[in-house]
């Protein structure tokens, strides 16, 4: 089915006795039930009765019920347990505080604690940039979110969106070796919001906006960019910008379209839509068609040099389409024009399946799946802490879409997000770009561009 990816996996335990056939009906009542098996593990088989795990992908828990009912009529099986995986692996967290170095013995405690740990202090105190050598801060980015515009869930508030936290500060630890520490601000007033990251800006080496729904989010990370001395990213507006400008370069190669010369639809002008229209213009000098709910939105548009439009109007005119606005299933197949090319990013639903755009005629389609920002930002942020820039401007965040596109497969509109050469890519393409427009606090020497550790970068 070409959209099983965006239904609900659960596990089924099953029990069933040993005789012929017993699997087969089972799969049978399973597919009556309108659900898709995924893996079937078996976990124990035994002289009179087998236990298997079944994956399922259904609709709602409303259908779950449903299938549970149909699955329990039949006498030979019985469902010992229904698991949900994706809370289970979610359990106790997903990231934690580690040591760098093991405290084992009193000898150990009175070197990291005191009375050695003094000795730095006092180091530190007397020339402050030792903070980069002896301290984790140059490390550390902060992720900060006060859950007003989680995934496509909206405004869930910042606890409900830790786990999306707790998975960005993991995957910034794993691919790129930098510690993600989750800050959620109870709070939606901008001036609040700037005021406690601007106090606790001195723990970390750069600050990373996210899931903050706009306009506030422009106004927050306007602020926070010209109060603090330390870089600052708005991820659903600089991320996504990089990410998709990478894709539709590719997507412009394999389908032979000029794209300084394609016209561009934006159909939602949120954060990820205003800044990907922003990004755009810069980079082809053309503005580019744009069409949201709001006015406001709208108007934000045109202020920073873009076209306003309608919904009708971009689907029918426009040879590529970006679609941010949320709306699952926004764009229907008849709307489809043969020959364009159709990103439809919202999460976790975009507003047309790639498949089903792609049977409607569109020349390549993509989702939020393979155009996500996690193709971004680990390398960037490392790039940005090893070269010590004091901003990230529009050629470092160009440098990064650039080394995207650069690391990608032939035939393919993105790279393996999992890639550790992607991430050291980006953060190479980035260091250089901060040198070479003077926001580099640190020389970085031809060892550092050689290397291949992004996690323990030789520094100069």
């Amino acid at each position: 089915m070409d959209n099983l990816k965006y239904k609900i996996v659960r596990t089924l335990r099953c029990k069933n006795t040993n005789i012929p056939g017993t699997l087969g009906k089972l799969t049978t009542v399973i597919g009556r039930a309108r659900a898709d098996i995924g893996n079937v593990v078996t976990v124990y088989l035994g002289q009179h009765y087998t236990v298997r795990d079944i994956d399922v992908f259904i609709e709602s828990e409303e259908h779950l019920a449903s299938l549970v009912e149909e699955v329990s009529k039949l006498k030979e099986i019985s469902i010992l347990q229904v698991r949900d995986d994706v809370l289970g692996l979610h359990k106790n967290g997903k990231i934690k505080m580690m040591n760098t170095v093991a405290i084992n013995s009193l000898d150990d405690l009175s070197r990291v604690y005191t009375p050695g740990v003094a000795e730095v202090c006092r180091l530190i105190m007397e020339e402050p940039s030792s903070k980069d050598i002896y301290t984790s801060i140059p490390h550390s980015v902060a992720i900060v979110t006060d859950g007003t515009a989680i995934l496509g869930l909206g405004n869930i508030g910042p606890v409900a969106g830790m786990p999306v936290m707790e998975g960005k500060a993991a995957l910034l630890q794993q691919l790129a070796g930098i510690s993600g520490i989750p800050l959620l601000l109870n709070t939606t007033d901008p001036d609040e919001i700037v005021a406690t990251v601007e106090h606790v800006a001195s723990t970390f080496g750069g600050i990373q906006l996210e899931d903050i729904a706009s306009p506030r989010c422009f106004v927050i990370e306007e602020r926070l960019e010209k109060e603090l001395s330390i870089p600052v990213m708005h991820d659903d507006q600089h991320g996504t910008a990089v990410v998709t400008l990478a894709a539709l370069i590719n997507a412009c190669k394999l389908s032979h379209v000029i794209l300084e010369e394609a016209k561009i639809g934006l159909i939602g002008l949120g954060a990820a839509g205003l800044s990907i229209g922003r990004f755009l213009h810069q980079f082809t000098g053309n503005p580019a068609l744009g069409t949201a709910k709001t006015e406001a939105s709208i108007r934000r548009h045109t202020e920073h040099g873009g076209i306003p439009s309608s919904f009708e109007d971009i689907m029918q005119t426009a040879d590529i389409v970006i679609a941010t606005s949320g709306v699952r299933g926004l764009i229907q197949p008849r709307m489809v024009r043969k020959g364009q090319i159709i990103f439809a990013l919202s999460n976790p639903y975009p507003e047309i399946t790639p498949e089903s755009a792609k049977a409607s005629g569109a020349a390549l389609a993509a989702d939020g799946r393979t155009i996500n920002n996690l193709l971004g930002y680990p390398g960037i942020w490392r790039g940005v802490l090893d070269s010590k820039a004091v901003r990230i401007n529009f050629e470092m965040y160009l440098a990064a879409a650039m080394a995207i596109a650069r690391a990608t497969p032939e035939g393919e509109l993105a790279p393996n997000p999992l890639d550790p050469k992607l991430h050291l890519a980006v953060a190479h393409s980035i260091a250089k770009a901060a040198i070479e427009s003077g926001l580099a606090q640190r020389q970085l020497d031809d060892d550092y561009f050689e290397s291949t550790d992004i996690r323990n970068p030789r520094l100069a």
